[in-house]
Parts: C-alpha cells; sequence; structure tokens
C-alpha cells in the first residue's frame, strides 16, 4: 500500500500525532511519499531521519496511491485539494486543529482508525468544487481557480457596502448591497456562510449557497440554487479594486470585472470511517443534543 502524506503547518501538538501516524504506517509496511515542503520541515524539526519520496502537485498522484493523509486541520484539508485536483486521490483528513468538519478522524483514536485504511474498510464522499474565471482574466486566480468551500468577493480598504450585481444563468437575480457574498458548495456551508447566518446542507446535496455578508436590506436572505446553475457577478463600490477568495486564497480585483462561477467537471473524494459520519461530527462540533432537556 502507498499513501502521500502532506501537513501544512506546524504546531507542537501536531508533533505526537505525526510520530503516531509515520510509526503506523512502518510497521504496517505502508510506502509514503511526503509531500516536499512539508518534508523539510519535518526534517528541520528533526521528527524524522529516514528519507522519503516525495511529491508537488498532482501529476506526481496517480492511481497507485490508496489517499492522501492530510495532518491538520480543514484549512489543511483544503489546500490539500489543491494539490489532489482533479488526481481522484482520495483525502483522509486527522484532526490537529479545533473545530473541524472535515479533519474528522481525532487524535486520541489515529491507531484505530488508521487500521479501517490498512483493512480497507472504508468508504469516500464525493465533494463539489467551484471554479471561477474572470474576464478581463486575472493572472492571480488563473491557474488555481478553483475552490472546495467557497467564493467569497468582499470589500476592500473601505468601510463602504459594495454592490454585487448577480445573475443566475444570464437571468439578473439581485444586486446586493452589502460587506460581500458568498458562493458555497456543501462542504462550506458549515463555515464562512454558516458564520453569516447560511443553513448547513449535507455533503451530497446537489446545491449552492448564495449568503450576503452583513447586507444592508435586511430582506437579502440566503438563497439555496442547483449546482449546475450558472453565476455570475459584477463588482462595483467605492474603491477600484475588490477582494476574491477562493477557500484561503485572495487576490484583487478590478471594479466591473465579470466574474463567472460554476462546479468543475470532477469531485474531490473524502474518505470516511466507520462511525464518524457527518451526521455525527454535527452533533459534536455544535453540541447538538447538549441541552439538558434532551
Amino acid at each position: 500500500m502507498k499513501v502521500a502524506i502532506y501537513g501544512q503547518y506546524y504546531q507542537n501538538s501536531t508533533e505526537p500525532i505525526i510520530k503516531d501516524i509515520f510509526q503506523f504506517f512502518k510497521s504496517n509496511n505502508v510506502e509514503m511519499v511526503i509531500e516536499e515542503t512539508f518534508l523539510k520541515m519535518l526534517y528541520e524539526k528533526d521528527l524524522i531521519q529516514k528519507e522519503y519520496k516525495t511529491f508537488s502537485s498532482s501529476t506526481s498522484l496517480d492511481s497507485s496511491f490508496e489517499m492522501l493523509i492530510s495532518i491538520g486541520g480543514d484549512g489543511t484539508i483544503l489546500r490539500a485539494a489543491t494539490l489532489v485536483r482533479n488526481s481522484g486521490v482520495p483525502i483522509l483528513g486527522i484532526n490537529a486543529g479545533r473545530l473541524g468538519f472535515l479533519a474528522t478522524v481525532q487524535k486520541e483514536k489515529i491507531d484505530s482508525f488508521l487500521q479501517f485504511v490498512i483493512d480497507k474498510k472504508y468508504t469516500t464522499t464525493e465533494r463539489t468544487l467551484l471554479s471561477l474565471t474572470c474576464e478581463p482574466q486575472n493572472d492571480a486566480i488563473a491557474e488555481l481557480n478553483f475552490a472546495m468551500n467557497e467564493v467569497t468577493v468582499s470589500r476592500k480598504d473601505t468601510t463602504s457596502m459594495i454592490t454585487v450585481e448577480t445573475y443566475l444563468n444570464n437571468e439578473y437575480l439581485n444586486s446586493y448591497w452589502a460587506d460581500g457574498l458568498i458562493i458555497s458548495t456543501p462542504t462550506g456551508s458549515t463555515g464562512y456562510s454558516l458564520s453569516c447566518g447560511g443553513p448547513i446542507l449535507t455533503p451530497n446535496v446537489a446545491s449552492l449557497v448564495i449568503t450576503p455578508i452583513a447586507p444592508h436590506n435586511l430582506t437579502a436572505r440566503p438563497l439555496v440554487i442547483p449546482d449546475d446553475t450558472e453565476i455570475k457577478l459584477r463588482v462595483s463600490g467605492r474603491e477600484d479594486q475588490y477582494l476574491i477568495s477562493l477557500d484561503s486564497r485572495i487576490s484583487s480585483v478590478k471594479n466591473e470585472s465579470v466574474l463567472t462561477i460554476k462546479k468543475t467537471d470532477y469531485k474531490i473524494k473524502m474518505v470516511e470511517i466507520p462511525g464518524e459520519t457527518f451526521l455525527k461530527t454535527l452533533r459534536n462540533k455544535l453540541l447538538w443534543g447538549e441541552d439538558k432537556r434532551n
């Protein structure tokens, strides 16, 4: 068996997690291929000494890999998605962070959950991605022009609102006067969109959510639409530019640029370990059922 391993950042709390993962796979004769920047960090922290094969992009990942192990929080998984892209290699998130809806394997259960990987007793779910094109072209987002959680437009260098003219399949929907607008996938519905009052979608729902950020008109409510909808945005405001983010990647875009958002023709696969379902994660992370009346 061969797995890819990726971690985005280092914290003291992740050190025992990293050691447990490497020891478990080593004892089970699993071949580990490490993302090159992460491996360099491991060497610098003197966590490992052995030499390993490395990868740096989706072109290095193929069907010979069982999965990619992401060590960190949900943000690390979002960055791992930029490495996996359309390779078809599923991602398993091991949670070294706090509130995580994607990184479902907790550090206390690493060995027992990784045993499911060895025994191939796991399933995968597919997560929708959003693609973005900009007219005129924006070189900063030309290559990594997709998002697993959300595409967001927001104001820049001003306290004034922006106006987000929105079209669905070329039909005018609304001009949002707001601090910004979030276009969220079901995966991203538990992130920024949720913080702005958006609904929670289960991962397998074929829908997207449009959520305004602090809208001036309080009748502007989150809207759930089919995920095959093409969304076009034209943003204007008092400043010459506004911000656009694809998950954690942020760029500046000129006013009046036309943004086209639609789902990609491929999906990201996420590994599900038995007993660690999305509904269980919701209960645990949002403390549902903790009311004493239950």
